[in-house]
């Protein structure tokens, strides 16, 4: 009684051991990819799921709303608002199904079948298991479980960018305010020379031509105001787009004027090397290459036998004795030998290793014109901040002296104010873009300027984190 217990129970064991390590984890693995996200940001994201969670997202936003936004503030909502960003959180959930569809026994088969001929009765029964899937069920499930890790990659990639998008929206945006401030001014100084002319004129003292002049630059500096004004309603928008913030929530205050320069001239060393550890979509690549590199492996070792089932028949009829026994039933090479599937998977191989150079290639150009630009706009800053500010101020001081001293009319007061505030929006347009270019060489390198603690190597799911290969 015992050995037959035994003999029952080993096999039941046996298969819920199997189908037990293939379940769903409550967080789909976005765990991981907060880390990973964490590591290169210095900002958790967030992946509300249910409606108490959902609220206190909102309750988060509110929050950070209610106080001028700063970058890392427009970033963490952007994290949590971001709809496009949240959808793209549900590739986790479908990958892990997969992965959890693929570690799982094949369902078995059950047959049942009653003939009758006369008074006689047959009844043919059988139970069937497809042995092929079982035998490949540890290395479809491996694939999977790789498959799923690039999923990972690519969604915190897809933080990383969504950040970087946020980033510079959030700067054009604050420089669009300043740029406007200053551009009131401009027109403000135009407005009134041309209402000085227009008086000039009428008491004799000014002609028709030097009016004209006057007017057509007021003219003029009204348009440049009503584009400036817009420019900043489109950043605006640009940057509630990235929050995913509804319009009751679009008031929300920004600072009146970029942070300011590093002191010192930013200096990367080994910044390719850099990116080369850091970038996601580097290490997806790789994964993805080792990943084929494995089902053409698979492919190739069951390019003659695709299809096996072995079946337990249990047969009986009237007046005879019950048959039982087995059925092996196998897929005959006879017209496919699997060279065609075989040939997909190494053109798909091949694929994926020409893309992985090209990645590795365009991200080393990427990272050198990237810290160029972040150089080149750094210096530029520089310049306009310390030498051009500095000299048109100097200059407006002898304007002032001068009209004090009645050397000079208010019209070239005033033509000194307009280009004054012309340097003034220049200084704001080279500031925006070093910042910009910051990000993008933040983007450039896959994470932080400075290094990472620790290597993308130590990243959960790389292939120097999953032993050898097969």
């Amino acid at each position: 009684m015992f050995t037959f217990m035994r003999r029952r129970l080993l096999p039941a064991a046996l298969l819920a051991a199997l189908t037990g390590c293939a379940s769903l984890s409550a967080d789909q693995g976005f765990g991981e990819v907060s880390e990973i996200a964490r590591q290169r940001l210095g900002q958790t994201p967030e992946r509300p799921r249910s409606e108490a969670e959902l609220g206190e997202t909102r309750q988060i936003i509110e929050k950070l709303l209610q106080k001028p936004l700063s970058v890392d503030d427009a970033v963490q909502i952007a994290l949590l608002g971001n709809r496009s960003l949240l959808a793209d959180y549900e590739e986790l959930g479908i990958a892990e199904a997969n992965l959890v569809q693929a570690s799982r026994l094949p369902n078995p088969g059950f047959s049942f079948g009653r003939t009758r001929s006369g008074d006689d009765i047959k009844i043919d029964r059988s139970f069937s298991m497809a042995v092929m899937g079982l035998l490949t069920l540890p290395a479809t499930s491996k694939i999977e479980r790789r498959q799923f890790q690039i999923v990972k990659l690519n969604t915190a990639n897809r933080i990383l960018q969504v950040a970087a998008e946020t980033r510079n929206a959030y700067y054009q945006n604050v420089a669009a305010i300043q740029s406007v401030r200053y551009q009131e001014q401009v027109e403000s100084a135009a407005a009134a020379g041309s209402e000085l002319a227009l008086k000039m004129t009428q008491a004799g003292n000014f002609n028709q031509l030097e009016l004209s002049r006057e007017q057509a630059f007021h003219a003029d500096a009204v348009v440049q105001l009503a584009r400036t004004r817009q420019q900043a309603v489109m950043a605006r928008e640009q940057l509630i787009r990235l929050l995913g913030l509804s319009r009751a929530q679009s008031g929300f205050q920004l600072p009146q004027q970029l942070p300011e320069l590093p002191r010192s001239r930013p200096s990367l060393q080994d910044a390719e090397t850099q990116a080369m550890t850091q970038r996601l979509d580097i290490a997806a690549a790789k994964l993805e290459v080792y990943g084929l590199q494995a089902t053409l492996g698979l492919n190739r070792a069951t390019r003659f036998i695709n299809v096996m089932e072995l079946a337990y028949l249990h047969n009986s009829e009237p007046g005879a004795s019950r048959e039982t026994g087995y059925q092996v039933s196998l897929e005959i090479p006879l017209f496919d030998w699997g060279s065609a599937r075989v040939a997909k998977s190494e053109a798909i191989y091949m694929q994926a290793a020409h893309r992985l150079a090209a990645t590795a290639t365009d991200a080393q150009s990427q990272v050198r014109a990237s810290y160029q630009n972040y150089l080149t706009a750094y210096d530029l800053a520089r310049h306009y901040r310390d030498q051009v500010l500095p000299l048109r101020k100097r200059i407006s001081d002898e304007y002032l002296l001068r009209y004090n001293g009645m050397l000079s009319s208010v019209f070239e007061l005033l033509a000194d104010a307009r280009e004054q505030a012309n340097a003034v929006n220049a200084t704001i347009d080279a500031s925006r873009d070093f910042w910009i270019a910051d990000s993008e060489m933040q983007l450039a390198l896959g994470g932080p300027l400075a290094p990472l603690s620790a290597p993308l190597d130590n990243v959960p799911g790389t292939p120097q984190t999953q032993g050898k290969q097969p």
